[in-house]
C-alpha cells in the first residue's frame, strides 16, 4: 500500500518523535553503538522544535490513518540541509524513505545545493541516497569530549553575541563559499554559540557546541579550531561534540590526545554545488 506523504503539523509531534526515536535506536542496538535519542520524549522536543520552526519544512507519510515516517529540511539558508528523516521499524525497506526523501527534493527544487549527513555503518541508507543523487564527500566521526588542556592563553574565546553575525558570515563564506548566517541567528535563540578570536578578530566559530546534531564550526586554521574547542569546553557544563572530517588528520589526533572520544562513524553526502573547505570545520546534521 502506497503511504500518503503530506505536511507534517504539530499534531504529528509525537508519532514523529516515537519514531526518530525507535528508528534511530533499531539501527544503533543493530551495529553496537549508543543511541543518539535518549527517549522517545527526546525525539518528540526535536520534532516539535522543527515543525514550528517556520525555516525548517516537514512531511510525514502516513498509512491507513497513523504516522509513519517523517522528514525534515531546512530552507534558511542557500544550501538546503535534510534530516532526520526516520520510519517506522515495521515498514523499513518498503519505500516509506525513498518518498520522504523525494518529496523533500522536490521542494528543494532549484536550490544551490542540498546536503545531509547518514550514519556510515547504515549502508541501506547510503545506498537510499546514492540512487537519488547523492555524492559521498566526506567519512565523519561523531566525537564527544571536554579537552584537558583547557584555554590557550594567545586566543580569546567567547559567547557569540548578534554583533558577531556578519563577521561569522564572512568566515563560513571564506571557508565553504556560502553564508550560514540564518542558522546561526535560530542558533543564537535556542543554543550557546561560541566565537574565537586571535588579535581582536574572529577566526572561528561553534553554532552549538554541546549538540553535536545541530552544532556546525569553522575556523581559519587548526591552531584557531583547537583554541576555540579549548576554550568552549572550559566555558560549558556538558561535553562538546561534533562531526570531526577524519582527513583533518591532525586535529583528529588532538582531541584524542585531548580526552576526546569517538563515537560513531558518519558520511557527509552533497547534491548540486559543493565547493572543498578552504580551513578547519565541521558540518550539523544539517550542513
Amino acid at each position: 500500500m502506497t503511504p500518503e506523504i503530506r505536511p507534517a503539523t504539530p499534531a504529528d509531534t509525537e508519532a514523529c518523535g516515537r519514531i526518530i526515536f525507535e528508528a534511530f535506536r533499531g539501527i544503533a542496538d543493530q551495529h553496537g553503538f549508543p543511541w543518539d535519542f535518549p527517549s522517545a520524549e527526546a525525539g518528540t522536543q526535536l520534532a516539535t522544535t522543527f515543525i514550528a520552526a517556520p525555516s525548517i519544512y516537514g512531511v510525514v507519510a502516513e498509512l491507513d490513518g497513523r504516522v509513519v515516517g517523517s522528514n525534515f529540511m531546512a530552507e534558511g539558508d542557500p544550501i538546503r540541509g535534510i534530516g532526520p528523516i526516520t520510519v517506522d521499524p515495521a515498514l523499513q525497506g518498503s519505500g516509506v524513505g525513498r518518498r520522504l526523501m523525494e518529496a523533500a527534493l522536490a521542494r528543494a527544487g532549484d536550490a544551490m545545493g542540498v546536503r545531509l549527513v547518514q550514519d556510515a555503518f547504515n549502508t541501506r541508507s547510503m545506498a537510499l541516497y546514492a540512487s537519488l543523487g547523492f555524492d559521498v564527500r566526506e567519512p565523519l566521526l561523531l566525537m564527544r569530549g571536554t579537552p584537558r588542556s583547557g584555554p590557550d592563553l594567545g586566543y580569546a574565546v567567547r559567547p557569540m553575541v548578534a554583533a558577531d553575525l556578519d563577521a561569522c558570515g564572512a568566515l563560513c563564506a571564506a571557508v565553504h563559499g556560502v553564508e550560514r548566517t540564518h542558522e546561526l541567528q535560530e542558533a543564537l535563540r535556542v543554543f550557546a554559540p561560541f566565537v574565537v578570536e586571535r588579535k581582536g578578530r574572529i577566526t572561528g566559530y561553534l553554532s552549538a557546541a554541546t549538540f553535536w546534531l545541530m552544532n556546525h564550526g569553522v575556523a581559519e586554521t587548526e591552531l584557531d579550531m583547537r583554541a576555540l574547542l579549548a576554550g568552549a569546553g572550559a566555558l560549558s557544563a556538558e561535553p562538546l561534540s561534533m562531526l570531526l572530517p577524519t582527513r583533518q588528520a591532525n586535529l583528529f589526533r588532538w582531541g584524542l590526545h585531548q580526552g576526546m572520544r569517538a563515537i560513531k562513524p558518519v558520511t557527509l553526502m552533497t547534491m548540486g554545488r559543493y565547493e572543498e573547505p578552504k580551513g578547519c570545520y565541521f558540518p550539523s546534521v544539517l550542513y
